[in-house]
């Protein structure tokens, strides 16, 4: 009598193939583990992971910066002197590199739930590398050409910060099934194993992530009391919306500083305009942002040998021989050329440079402020000691009434006000209380990472209207709809005027019951996930993954499986083997005597 035992069959495990195969390039099944993960490989896993969270956050900036994309372009532009739009290759660069990180997060986290060591290529690793090396440069680059821009992250953390929350807490909750399932198979080969100092390890170790994984939860649960929000207020406290100027009238959707970008924002209800302004050379305030006028004007074909002079070093005639609207078809900024009708780019390409004089008479003309910060002229300019005198004589002989100007020019202010007292004083520096009451200061002009909520709120405690800019983005503006800013500056008046109550808003009643409620979701699904895991490590058996995978071929023998042919145990009862005969039955090979 024989007894035929067929040892070794298996299932094709295509998922746990692909998944070892893509982290690891281990396709074959001899080459997995389920061996603990070496320290060179967990220093790795380490690397990878910070790599994730840096890029994470690196995602993040770019993704709040969209507000103020113009103003980094402007600034490359002034380091290179060639415009261009360098955000493209920025987020293309860190979508991608943010991705693919993130699929190797994922793959090792599953690596981790199935139980297999992990072993990341060699390719792989230099991804990693590269993605981390790379988004520190740009961080460092970032850091030191436009620093203050970092604000913008905790600023937007005002507004994304209660939804943050709940997302990184939906993450973390999600974690526990990985944790509890390493605690409890630690914890049963701790039961089982017969090395005592091995085991100890072992779980000394799990019990470390397990506190690890705890403190992380737990500091979830009460951060929250941490988390503040001016859009966490009774609704009754909400004041009236902030009111737009047109910084540069809609450079979106019409060349920066001229008449038509001017009647583009007066058509968007502004309440104001708003204009960098320069002196020609013959004394003339004319619109101006840039020191030269290469990228917003035909200056390079019609004077090309004085494309690189100061701005202010033309006159007026040939400034109003310049074309300054044809560059803004060729660079298209902000990407909206493409909705423009025939007629709006003739228009466009018409746009010639406006003067100070014809934007205040629109202003008047359209009862709306309006607000400048002027340049003054170099040294070597003729109106380099009375370019304020010219700027004034030009806003009294525009007509536009005195109260409808701010004023912005600190040089001889005192002189500014008994020739023009009605003007409006105005700062574009954040002074204290005392300095703005002692030179009747009434209205600042500041960035908008300048002011906080108390200082917004001490402004208006003390009635001084404060401007904030540039405003382009709907949360930055409801979020400041809900400090209790009266004004803001923006280059996108069309998107703002769409805002017609803040993004979001809730009491502090609504957010504790939010806050209470998904804590208490989280603890319980995490506690069901311990309780679960703990109960389905007991109930299984203590075989190894080549028995459990025959147990279930047997038990389920229409299962496609595939028969590996490696040894045959035989034995015999009572004579030896003789002659063996070979038969198959079943899908299994058979030796009798």
């Amino acid at each position: 009598m024989v007894k035929h035992q067929p040892l070794q069959v298996y299932e094709r495990q295509l998922c746990l193939s692909c998944l070892t195969g893509i982290y690891g390039c281990r396709w074959k099944r001899y080459q997995r583990s389920h061996d603990d993960t070496t320290k060179w490989e967990c220093l790795w896993s380490l690397i990878l992971f910070c790599t994730f969270f840096l890029l994470l956050v690196w995602f993040y900036f770019w993704w709040e910066a969209h507000n103020d994309y113009s103003e980094f372009n402007w600034f490359l532009y002034n380091r290179s002197g060639e415009w261009s739009d360098g955000t493209i290759p920025i987020l293309a660069t860190t979508a991608a590199g943010f991705t693919y990180i993130t699929f190797l997060m994922i793959l090792a986290l599953c690596h981790i739930a199935v139980g297999q060591q992990l072993n990341l290529h060699w390719l792989h690793k230099i991804g990693v590398t590269v993605a981390l090396l790379s988004t520190i440069i740009g961080v460092i680059s970032v850091t030191q050409m436009w620093g203050e821009e970092w604000d913008v992250v905790w600023i937007s953390l005002q507004a994304t910060g209660p939804f943050l929350h709940i997302g990184a807490l939906a993450a973390v909750t999600a974690l526990a099934w990985l944790v509890a399932g390493q605690v409890a198979r630690a914890e049963k080969t701790r039961a089982y194993s017969t090395q005592s100092l091995l085991s100890s390890k072992v779980w000394g170790f799990q019990l470390m992530v397990l506190l690890i994984y705890l403190s992380v939860l737990l500091t979830l649960y009460f951060i929250p009391l941490s988390i503040t929000s001016p859009c966490i207020m009774e609704r009754g406290s909400l004041k009236a919306a902030p009111a737009v100027i047109g910084h540069q009238g809609a450079p979106m959707l019409a060349p920066e500083n001229t008449l038509l970008s001017f009647n583009r924002a007066l058509q968007r209800n502004v309440s104001g305009l708003e204009a960098d302004v320069t002196i020609s050379l013959d004394g003339v305030p004319f619109l101006m942002r840039d020191r030269t006028l290469r990228r917003t004007t035909n200056v390079r074909r019609v004077f090309p040998e004085r494309q690189y002079d100061d701005a202010s070093l033309f006159n007026w005639t040939d400034l109003s021989s310049l074309n300054a609207g044809q560059w803004f078809l060729k660079d298209d900024p902000f990407w909206t050329v493409q909705y423009m009708s025939t007629s709006e780019r003739w228009s466009v390409g018409n746009q010639t440079v406006c003067s100070l004089e014809q934007m205040l008479k629109l202003a008047a003309k359209s009862k709306s402020s309006a607000i400048f910060t002027l340049r003054r002229p170099p040294h070597n300019h003729p109106h380099h000691h009375d370019w304020v005198n010219l700027t004034l004589d030009t806003v009294l002989r525009s007509g536009i009434p005195q109260r409808q100007v701010m004023w912005t020019v600190d040089s001889n202010r005192e002189m500014v006000r008994q020739v023009a007292p009605g003007l409006q004083q105005s700062s574009v520096q954040k002074l204290p209380l005392d300095t703005l009451h002692h030179e009747g200061i009434s209205r600042v002009l500041l960035r908008y990472n300048q002011a906080s909520v108390q200082d917004i709120q001490l402004y208006n405690e003390n009635n001084i209207s404060l401007t904030l800019y540039t405003v382009n983005e709907p949360w930055l503006y409801s979020l400041l709809w809900c400090s209790g800013v009266p004004s803001v500056s923006s280059e996108a008046p069309q998107v703002l005027r769409k805002v017609h109550y803040p993004l979001w808003l809730m009491t502090p009643d609504e957010y504790c019951l939010i806050w209470i409620s998904t804590d208490l979701i989280s603890f319980a699904v995490v506690l069901g996930i311990f309780i679960f895991q703990k109960w389905r490590m007991s109930g299984m058996r203590s075989y190894n993954p080549e028995q459990i995978m025959l147990s279930a071929a047997v038990r389920r023998s229409s299962r496609d499986v595939n028969i590996m042919k490696e040894k045959l145990i035989f034995s015999e009862v009572s004579n030896g083997v003789s002659n063996d005969e070979q038969y198959t039955e079943n899908g299994f090979n058979y030796y009798t005597n």
